[in-house]
């Protein structure tokens, strides 16, 4: 028999984390999240999203022994954005049981349908930058740090279950970093420049952090990324928490803005890839040893691949070329730094426009990740 226990104690939440990397230990595709930044996701008074987010947290006991684990959320900004009523399950883990699975499930629908939900989606996160989706195809290929990763029996439990149906689908590419600037994208990158008058910026952590480009950053991303699915405007101490997390540690020479005048229409936000790194650490730990394995990556680059975090440009400059501005000086910077692959993040399967600049360049799907809905 299967007990659902919702957690609702510090101790409780250290389990509910703990889960996943129990679950994947010794898989070599698996990335280890870092332990301290689940746990501030996670917590009420760490994530900034719980302005505009409520959730729950439900672990599944099979025998006495923690078997799975999910997290109700719901988005009240999302919902009105979208004018629904939108129950999200994310932090969806399960041992290979299909009664735990359901049962995982079941209590976010209670818990959904209890203020009012009529759907329930995921797996999602609080907000679009949190990771998105169950991965369905490319379960031999080595994850990430920002993406979901799991067993490929999860999907076949999701499309058993009465009432499941695809909502959603983003893939993921890895790109072989070419040792020359295709023409393409070098022909472009000069008519851009002499036609629109656009340039390449390179920012200074002053500018970045105390000018507050970096704030303007993601709010380009809220212009650029509203029309996508489930995507939740970003408020300012959101955006707060992303310039910290990300903006003050980002090698500058990885970030690329392309400006209009004085006016940023578009952005590009890389990092070495830290998937090997990750999975040297003890269960996504920093202490005690954890730390120099990032540091290699963090400051020296010891990698062969880079992630291709966040890339943003205002719809009326994308026809205009402002993505191959982006894309000449990254692939420069790549060089540079000696990468041989970059790996994107979730695009969505529909979205044409960003799926076809990989055209000019060797690239290749290398998963594919789904969000699930059902009406409640």
């Amino acid at each position: 028999m299967i007990e659902i226990r919702e957690v609702t104690t510090g101790k409780e939440l250290k389990q509910f984390v703990q889960f996943y990397y129990d679950l994947y230990r010794g898989n070599d595709a698996a990335v280890p999240f870092l332990f301290f930044d689940e746990i501030a996701t996670l917590r009420r008074d760490k994530n900034p999203s719980f302005e505009c987010c409520e959730a729950a947290y439900f672990l599944a006991y099979k025998d006495g022994k923690a078997v799975g684990r999910v997290a109700a959320i719901i988005n009240r900004r999302a919902n009105e954005r979208w004018n629904s009523r939108q129950v999200r399950f994310g932090w969806f883990d399960f041992v290979d049981d299909t009664e735990v699975s359901q049962s995982l499930l079941d209590a976010v629908e209670q818990w959904g349908k209890a203020r009012g939900m009529s759907e329930m989606v995921g797996p999602m996160g609080f907000i679009d930058t949190d990771r998105e989706g169950m991965l369905v195809d490319g379960f031999d290929e080595l994850s990430t740090m920002y993406i979901n990763y799991n067993y490929p029996y999860y999907p076949q439990h999701l499309e058993r279950m009465a009432g499941f149906e695809k909502a959603n689908d983003w893939v993921e590419m890895r790109v072989k970093v070419p040792e020359v600037v295709p023409d393409k994208f070098a022909k472009i990158t000069e008519m851009v420049r002499k036609r629109y008058g656009l340039r390449v910026h390179k920012f200074s952590r002053k500018e970045l952090v105390d000018g507050g480009w970096g704030y303007k950053v993601f709010d380009l991303l809220n212009e650029t990324y509203k029309d996508l699915y489930g995507f939740s405007q970003l408020s300012d101490h959101q955006i707060n928490k992303l310039v910290n997390d990300y903006i003050k540690i980002a090698d500058l020479n990885l970030v690329t803005a392309v400006m209009d005048g004085d006016k940023m229409v578009g952005f590009g936000i890389t990092f070495p890839s830290f998937s090997r790194a990750l999975q040297k650490t003890h269960d996504g730990r920093v202490l005690p040893f954890g730390w120099w394995h990032l540091l290699k990556i963090l400051k020296w680059h010891k990698t062969d691949t880079v992630d291709l975090l966040l890339i943003g440009v205002l719809p009326e400059y994308r026809a205009k070329g402002a993505n191959a501005l982006i894309f000449d000086d990254l692939i420069r910077q790549f060089q540079n730094y000696g990468f041989s692959w970059a790996v994107t993040g979730p695009q969505m399967e529909t979205n044409d426009g960003v799926l076809s600049q990989w055209q000019y360049l060797e690239a290749t799907q290398v998963r594919r990740h789904r969000c699930f809905k059902k009406n409640l």
